[in-house]
């Protein structure tokens, strides 16, 4: 029988308790969310709302085709030059998604005989633009400069590594000083994915590269997403503007792909302007983070310490992950569910995200809660 093999795999899946499903949500949910990535509160903050329902009203509700036709508007590169700005870096390129902008960097600064050095605990956007770059990958140990220097003297060529600024997994923060020394020491290039660092590290959320001193360096390149704390959608690629016009003619899913809708690009251009009046919102969802960890392990739970926004919290099991997770939703609280084989190393986990606009009253119920239900 033709598929017969998903049958198989998904009988497997029942019976490891990793069956997945798909959660509907309302526009107005109950819930307290610590589940989502909208770092700074912004997603439905009526200025962000307000630039996406203008654009769409504008330009229409999408962008029509792929970039290079009639998928560009004012907006996009309006956007290219905001976040540039913002970020430190001599050009931007905005794409559908951030997993788009991942894979794009990747595959096309990766050509055949290069080497892509690649952290064991990079995003699978990341370990897929790994698989499909003509070069070579070699997977090292998780945030070790050394293991990185290793495996570039062993290679005689272009080369780059590739790695997150914050692990989506646990909260923590890749050496990012460290890496860049390594890879000048062999004349590798080096991107990052600053997905949960954009809005959150740096001086005024200006990402984690900014933070160590490497924005608008020649050989660094941070990829971002429009998703989490600009509480829009979509991706970019940040560069030197050599890079940059590198991607527009060789990445795949900037050619072949259509352009970013025009509401996501206002929704992004004014999450950017709030957060440029507002610089404190950065320093909040990193306070929140810390009181959210200090909290929990006080109450004799296990949660890694938050380099940024991210807090994790270990479960017993994946099915003690699971009832957990619902247990909380039961209560009022929407909690993120980590669990293999989206955890590398094996151990479930509830995954918490700090939010600038969260109150101390909400972080006390939401730490309550938590504690109430534990397996």
């Amino acid at each position: 029988m033709a598929f017969g093999w998903i049958d198989e795999q998904a009988l497997a899946r029942r019976r490891a308790g990793l069956v997945r499903t798909l959660r509907p949500r309302p526009a107005d949910s109950p819930l307290l969310d610590l589940a989502s990535n909208d770092y700074l509160g912004l997603a439905r903050h009526p200025e962000v709302t307000e630039g996406a329902a203008r654009a769409a009203r504008g330009w229409g509700a999408g962008a029509t085709g792929s970039r290079l036709v009639t998928g560009t508007t004012e907006l996009h590169t309006e956007l290219e030059r905001e976040l540039a700005d913002f970020c430190g870096f001599e050009a931007a390129l905005v794409f559908s998604s951030g997993y788009a902008a991942n894979l794009a960097a990747v595959t096309a600064l990766a050509p055949h005989g290069s080497l892509v050095v690649s952290d064991a605990g990079n995003h699978a956007s990341l370990i897929d633009g790994c698989r499909l770059a003509r070069g070579t990958t070699q997977v090292v140990a998780h945030a070790d400069p050394d293991a990185v220097r290793k495996a570039l003297a062993m290679h005689d060529g272009d080369a780059v590594t590739v790695s997150d600024t914050v692990f989506s997994v646990d909260g923590d923060a890749a050496p990012l000083a460290g890496l860049a020394e390594v890879c000048r020491e062999f004349g590798a290039g080096l991107v990052v994915d600053d997905a949960h660092g954009l809005g959150v590290l740096g001086e005024g959320g200006r990402g984690a590269a900014q933070a160590v001193g490497l924005a608008g360096a020649d050989d660094v390149v941070v990829t971002v997403t429009l998703s989490k704390s600009l509480g829009s959608q979509g991706g970019a690629v940040l560069g030197p503007a050599r890079v940059i016009d590198h991607l527009v003619n060789a990445a795949r899913t900037f050619i072949f792909d259509t352009g970013l809708a025009p509401a996501a690009a206002g929704g992004a251009l004014a999450a950017l302007g709030l957060l440029r009046r507002e610089p404190e919102r950065a320093a909040r969802a990193r306070a929140v983070a810390a009181e959210l960890h200090a909290r929990l392990t006080a109450i004799g739970l296990q949660a890694v310490r938050p380099n940024a926004a991210v807090v994790s919290v270990r479960a017993p099991s994946p099915e003690g992950a699971v009832r957990w997770a619902a247990d909380c939703r039961a209560a009022g609280l929407a909690v993120g569910c980590f669990r293999p084989p989206s955890v590398p190393d094996g151990i479930s986990r509830l995954r918490l995200t700090a939010r600038a606009d969260l109150s101390g009253e909400q972080i006390e119920r939401a730490v309550r809660v938590i504690g109430e239900t534990r397996p």
